[in-house]
């Protein structure tokens, strides 16, 4: 495993970066409305980030196995599509009742950062309204938790305690991941994990931390597309996710507005 930490004036860049991206989000938030389609907001976060002189980080963007590039500069996931769904190859409409992440990665100046939020659509049941508060609960938890001198493990563990007193799983397999130079770096951040454990947090590390919870079992699968993950019951699943950069001041969330 490599880490490769961030300096001072590339988190500085990140952080601009951040703000940027940290306002198309909140923009793409508005939009969520029974009746929108998918591709309508793809179509919003590609033309504000091209606006701002930056480049979508996800469009084009092949992961290691991937059979092709991901074709979108957002991913959005509705209802029990957990991550990485694709907006803008089969119409998808939101409707009343649904549940929609919104998943945006962007590089500014040559850096990536990457946030996801997980936004209602319409008037949503109390058990969907309360998976999509402890997701986000979840999210600022292990934030708290990512303490320089501190373990990824303490990450892990603060989220996992957020899921079980909630009652909620975590998706299985899906976790964080280093960013910055490259969409995923190391290291590995997954939602579970042992105080204590882990890489240590190095001064300069960026990291995304991006709980995913579930009102199901947790067991996940792939979609034919080739890159949206679902929970294997059909249940509904949450995401919300920051870029952190680890300081001798505390966690630092870079995506913030």
């Amino acid at each position: 495993m490599t880490i490769q930490t961030k300096t001072l004036s590339e988190i500085k860049i990140l952080r601009e970066g951040g703000k940027r991206h940290a306002q198309i989000l909140s923009g793409l938030s508005q939009m969520v409305v029974p009746g929108v389609s998918a591709n309508e907001l793809n179509e919003f976060a590609l033309k504000r980030i091209k606006e701002q002189g930056d480049v979508p980080a996800f469009l084009n963007y092949r992961p290691e196995g991937a059979k092709r590039p991901y074709p979108a500069a957002l991913c959005v996931s509705v209802n029990d599509e957990i991550v990485h769904g694709i907006p803008n190859e089969k119409l998808k409409i939101l409707n009343n009742g649904d549940i929609v992440s919104l998943d945006l990665g962007l590089r500014h100046e040559g850096f990536i950062t990457d946030a996801a939020i997980t936004v209602p659509v319409g008037k949503v049941s109390h058990e969907n309204e309360s998976l999509i508060a402890t997701t986000q609960r979840a999210l600022y938890a292990g934030i708290e938790a990512a303490l320089l001198g501190g373990r990824i493990g303490d990450v892990g563990a603060a989220i996992e305690r957020i899921a079980r007193r909630a009652q909620f799983n975590i998706c299985e397999g899906l976790a964080g991941h280093g960013v910055g130079y490259s969409v995923h770096e190391d290291p590995y951040v997954p939602n579970t994990g042992v105080k204590n454990e882990g890489e240590l947090l190095k001064e300069g590390l960026v990291i995304a931390i991006e709980p995913m919870f579930t009102t199901g079992s947790g067991a996940i699968s792939l979609a034919r597309d080739g890159f949206t993950y679902k929970t294997s019951d059909g249940a509904k699943a949450a995401h919300f996710e920051h870029t952190v950069a680890i300081t001798k001041e505390g966690p630092v969330i870079l995506t913030a507005l």
